[in-house]
């Protein structure tokens, strides 16, 4: 694709069959373990047509090549594995719960070392890094929703001689691209936004390392984390109109955002696009829009939370995010949450409904709540 294309017109028309009479618009799934001889394919698990579209239209967007995986785990998983017996990974304080966990798994067994560290504090992770064999960033993190300076953390990552990694599931590559901001591998949880619909599980990695994208596909075809065809063909389809989900749900994201932080009983909102949230100036530097993610707290009280969250009737209470429709949930619900953030926060994914029937629906949840 031309890179002078805006990512809205390159989401729709990367990974497409080639132009010639009586093509086909789109790559259909290709159901099929077997392959004649002759060619690179070999077998079912080395390749599949729906993954090269997928993995040609990510990487469009990215800045880099592709590979999709079982699921964001999987993902998260052959990243991690790259990293040497014992050596040490530096890791977010807040982050998604599920690469925390593993990261904590493979801590126990000696397997690595992990230091926590606040993503958020440029001069923290710099010192941290030092040393370490990766770097593992969210940006903006998941659900504190805090922003790190990745252009800076990137740099310090590298000339340690880390590799940086960013999962990039909140902003999507439409709003932020960590490839060209200075990381090695970019994770996503396809689940979410990329496909869109709650309909699929799949993870993703990109990079512009030939290297790494050789190791990381090694891995994937040897430990057989690989996704069947037609999650990845229901996934590009997803992608394709993730600039139009995206437009909505951050309008929407900033307008529920403005009225909470207006709301008596919520004691603060966790938003990047607020403007005087604390990582409100750093996204505007580095990202093209402040995602369809918030969090919300409601002045310690963990019960009236979940009683918010137990009251709504449009959204969905419910973990994931990403969707066409808008989920709730208080986070610290799950055993393995991280215990620094608060009972009572709730992380809203915004979805593309009106948003005053959304708005509508969280105060009226807030009334029965009371």
């Amino acid at each position: 694709m031309a890179s002078d294309l805006d990512p809205s017109t390159v989401v729709v028309h990367a990974g497409r069959p080639e132009r010639v009479p009586n093509a086909p618009v789109s790559d259909s799934p290709v159901f099929s373990s077997t392959y004649v001889a002759g060619g690179d394919r070999g077998y079912g698990r080395f390749g599949n047509d729906a993954w090269t579209a997928f993995e040609e239209t990510l990487g469009a967007l990215e800045g880099g090549r592709g590979l999709t995986f079982a699921s964001g785990m999987a993902a998260a998983a052959a990243v991690c594995d790259l990293v040497p017996v014992g050596g040490r990974v530096v890791a977010p304080i807040h982050a998604y719960s599920g690469v925390l966990a593993l990261l904590d798994q493979q801590a126990a067994t000696g397997r690595l070392q992990v230091d926590r560290v606040d993503v958020a504090d440029t001069e923290a992770v710099s010192r941290a890094v030092v040393g370490a064999d990766m770097l593992w960033v969210e940006s903006p993190t998941n659900p504190a929703m805090e922003v790190a300076d990745l252009p800076a953390i990137s740099a310090a990552g590298r000339a340690a001689g880390a590799t940086v990694v960013v999962d990039n599931t909140f902003a999507t590559p439409l709003l932020q691209q960590p490839l060209r901001m200075g990381a090695d591998i970019v994770m996503h949880s396809a689940t979410k936004f990329i496909a869109g619909h709650s309909d699929v599980v799949l993870g993703a990695v990109v990079t512009a390392d030939d290297e790494l994208w050789s190791a990381l596909e090694l891995r994937r075809r040897s430990l057989g984390a690989i996704p069947g065809p037609m999650e990845t063909w229901l996934a590009l389809r997803g992608m394709r109109t993730l600039a139009l989900r995206l437009e909505r749900s951050q309008s929407t994201a900033a307008f529920l955002a403005q009225r909470l932080l207006d709301h008596p009983r919520v004691s603060r909102v966790r938003y990047p696009g607020l403007p005087d949230d604390a990582g409100h100036a750093r996204a505007a530097a580095q990202m093209s829009g402040f995602g369809a993610i918030l969090s919300f707290e409601v002045g310690g009280d963990a019960e009236f939370a979940q009683r918010i969250c137990e009251s709504t009737k449009l959204w969905l209470h419910a973990t994931s995010l990403g969707g066409v429709e808008s989920l709730l949930e208080r986070r610290r619900r799950w055993a393995i949450e991280v215990p620094t953030i608060p009972d009572d926060l709730i992380r809203l994914s915004v979805g593309i409904e009106h948003p005053d029937d959304l708005w509508a629906d969280l105060e009226q949840a807030f009334t029965s709540a009371s």
